[in-house]
Order: C-alpha cells, then sequence, then structure tokens
C-alpha cells in the first residue's frame, strides 16, 4: 500500500490551508482528511504538486509553526471505510453533459479527469494524465467549455511531457482560447510567459522571497541559469542589486524575460547574455552568482569561479537536488535515534562540505594560490519526495 503525502496542520487552520490547496489544484478529493492523535490534522496532496509546494511562504502567510510535509497511508485506509461521497463540481458537469448525449457515465471516465491543474490567472493548464478516453472526443469543443467554466477559468491548455531539446521546452496545447500569454505575481513581481513555450517554476517561491531579503546595494550579480527571471527579478526589484547579468540560451525564455524587465522597470540594471553561459567572455566582475539550474548546476561551477572578483571574492548561491540513502535507523526501546530530517541534514552537509572542497580546487587552480571558503548557509527550497531535496548552498570565497 503506497503512502499518500500529506500537509499536516494545526486543526484551527485547517480551512485556511484546505482552501488554499484546492485553489491550487493541490488539494486530493480521493480521500479524506485525518486527525492525528496530537490533534493535528493531515491533509492529502497529489504527488505531482509536491514540487510545486510554497511550504515556507505558507508558513510565513499564515504565521503557523505546524505546516509539514509528512506520508500516511491511514488516509487510504480511511478510504475504503468511507467510500465516495460524491463528486466535485467537474465531475458534476461532466457527467451531465455526457447523459445530455446519451452517453453513460462510468467509474474509468470519473478516473479520467484531472487530479490537479496549474492555474495562471484566468488560464488552466491541465497535465497529460487525463482526458485520454476516447469517448471524450464525441463531446467535441462542448468538453472545453464545459471543463473551463468549472473550473472557473477563461483559457484552457493541456500539457503533454515536456520536450527532451536541452531548453525542457513544454509541449503545450491550447483547447479554448488563442492568445498563451500569462501573468503570475509572486512577492510584488510580475512574471509574464507564454505557457506553450516557458515553464514557470512556482516551487521556488521560498527561494525567491529569501533572495529579496537579501542587501545587495553595490553589488554585480551574476545569475548563470536566468530563464524568465526567476532570481533575476528579485536581485533586481527587492535587492536592490547595482547590476544584474543574466545568462540564458533559451530564445524563449530570453523573450519572457525582456519583457519581465520592462514589466517591473528595471531593464536598466540588467544585461542579458544570449547564448550557452560557458561561452559568455565574462571574468574577474561578480561579488555574487546564482546557480539556479536543478538538478546539479555543476557544469556551471568553472564558470561561476572565473566569474568572481579576484581581488575581494564573492558568494555563490549553488542549488542541487541532493538525494539521501534510506537507511534503517537505530531503534533502542521503540524510539528512532536519528529523526528522517536530521538524517537528510547529515547528507546535505556532507555534500556541502564536499562542494566547497570542489570550489576551493576550481579556484586555487584559475588563480594560482588558496581562497578561504565558508559554509554560510544550507537552505532547503523543498521536498520532491522522501530523501530527495532541493537545496541552495552559500558559499563565501575569499582570496586568502
Amino acid at each position: 500500500m503506497d503512502d499518500v503525502p500529506c500537509l499536516r496542520v494545526s486543526p484551527c487552520q485547517t480551512q485556511h490551508f484546505r482552501c488554499y490547496l484546492q485553489s491550487r489544484g493541490f488539494f486530493d478529493n480521493r480521500f479524506s482528511l485525518v486527525k492525528q492523535p496530537d490533534g493535528t490534522v493531515l491533509l492529502p496532496l497529489l504527488a505531482s504538486s509536491l514540487p510545486q509546494l510554497e511550504l515556507q511562504a505558507l508558513k510565513m502567510s499564515s504565521g503557523s509553526d505546524v505546516c509539514d510535509l509528512t506520508w500516511s497511508q491511514s488516509l487510504l485506509k480511511q478510504r475504503k471505510e468511507k467510500g465516495r461521497t460524491g463528486g466535485n463540481k467537474l465531475e458534476r458537469t461532466l457527467q451531465e453533459l455526457l447523459e445530455r448525449q446519451g452517453e453513460r457515465w462510468t467509474e474509468e471516465l470519473r478516473r479520467d479527469l484531472p487530479r490537479g491543474f496549474q492555474r495562471h490567472g484566468d488560464l488552466i493548464l491541465l497535465g497529460d494524465n487525463c482526458f485520454t478516453l476516447p469517448l471524450w472526443s464525441k463531446t467535441g469543443d462542448q468538453l472545453w467549455t464545459a471543463v473551463t467554466k468549472a473550473l472557473g477559468a477563461q483559457r484552457l491548455a493541456k500539457m503533454s511531457p515536456i520536450s527532451k531539446d536541452g531548453f525542457r521546452t513544454p509541449v503545450v496545447t491550447m483547447l479554448l482560447g488563442d492568445n498563451s500569454w500569462v501573468t503570475h505575481v509572486d512577492n510584488g513581481i510580475s512574471y509574464e510567459f507564454d505557457v506553450t513555450k516557458c515553464m514557470f517554476s512556482a516551487g521556488n517561491i521560498t527561494e525567491k522571497l529569501r533572495v529579496a531579503g537579501f542587501d545587495c546595494r553595490g553589488e554585480t550579480v551574476v545569475d548563470l541559469y536566468a530563464g524568465i527571471g526567476y532570481f533575476t527579478l528579485p536581485y533586481l526589484v527587492h535587492a536592490k542589486a547595482s547590476h544584474v547579468h543574466a545568462c540564458e540560451w533559451n530564445p524563449d525564455a530570453v523573450a519572457a524575460l525582456q519583457k519581465n524587465l520592462k514589466v517591473n522597470g528595471v531593464s536598466d540594471r540588467c544585461t542579458i547574455h544570449q547564448g550557452d553561459n560557458r561561452q559568455v567572455q565574462l571574468c574577474n566582475m561578480a561579488d555574487r552568482v546564482n546557480l539556479g539550474l536543478i538538478p546539479s548546476s555543476e557544469d556551471g561551477w568553472p564558470i561561476a569561479c572565473r566569474l568572481l572578483k579576484k581581488t575581494t571574492g564573492g558568494i555563490l548561491h549553488i542549488h542541487q537536488n541532493v538525494t539521501s540513502p534510506i537507511q534503517r535507523a537505530a531503534v533502542r526501546d521503540g524510539t528512532p535515534q536519528v529523526s528522517p530530517k536530521k538524517a537528510d541534514r547529515e547528507v546535505w552537509q556532507g555534500w556541502a562540505d564536499d562542494t566547497a572542497n570542489r570550489i576551493a580546487s576550481l579556484l586555487q587552480d584559475l588563480c594560482g594560490a588558496p581562497w578561504l571558503i565558508n559554509i554560510q548557509h544550507i537552505e532547503h527550497v523543498k521536498s520532491y519526495a522522501p530523501h530527495l531535496n532541493h537545496v541552495v548552498l552559500d558559499l563565501d570565497c575569499r582570496p586568502s
């Protein structure tokens, strides 16, 4: 029996969190809420929503100390006991549509409905694991009109598996509506992009909020994997960097980045370098380098070292997906001696130590003298699954 991902919250804020999860399409309607012995409540989540779950942002917005990710089998047990209590608005709408056309509603059709979706303003973006049955095609355009109305939107699109073209270009088809440009607002910053050409990393909100809290006045920052401006814009708008050099090789992302710089009024403090950042002729000019690429930014480490100012050095923000090996914890008197969170953090620390040593070696080879490398901070951004975590290493690098 597979575990179900859940958000653990305090009972007094259950409704607040449930409304939020439902509005983002993260709540798994197949299962019921479960109250824990300690009084907290488990809210079932769709596994597909985990990369976008913004735990730190949720904690900050709610002021709650109880807001963490866990996994539970009790939800599945409760599902068998309680059964189903009726469908949601989308299910009812489509059932009525099919029955008007003389078709019979079946459990197979219900299972083919979207379990979750992304909402970008008035546009709903469906995943690729829904509406796959041939019967749906008999409804024609009425299907997409009904889906869009039931979900409270005006435009509808559907995503297929991501392209392997090196740019991670989304394969998205517009189902209702012609304009595929959308606006997403995070922390007062507007991100505009074409959903058929660019992806939006909503799950990075906690790291974008952290960057927004930096004081980068007087600093030159290089963002090696700029995309549509996920981190470039917080550095400019909130952290007040003097100038940001944004490197990006995807021309569609560059088009969105140019638009976003203008929309947010910071074009005059940013230079875009389009193309492979390994070919960028920049060096000895950065106070800070952002390496926001996952699962690994390792290919950019030599470039980042070359970019740091040789006389004063600077800070590297290194992103990485770190996998913790699943180990059977030592148990004494029925109690695990090492918590899963502590075990994960020990693995993150080991990765950070190895990375610091690698960076030290790269800088010594580049400059011909040793540098002082200090691990300032290890930030947990999000969990993709148990023991797979997106973390960021803040590495202070100074010539000795």
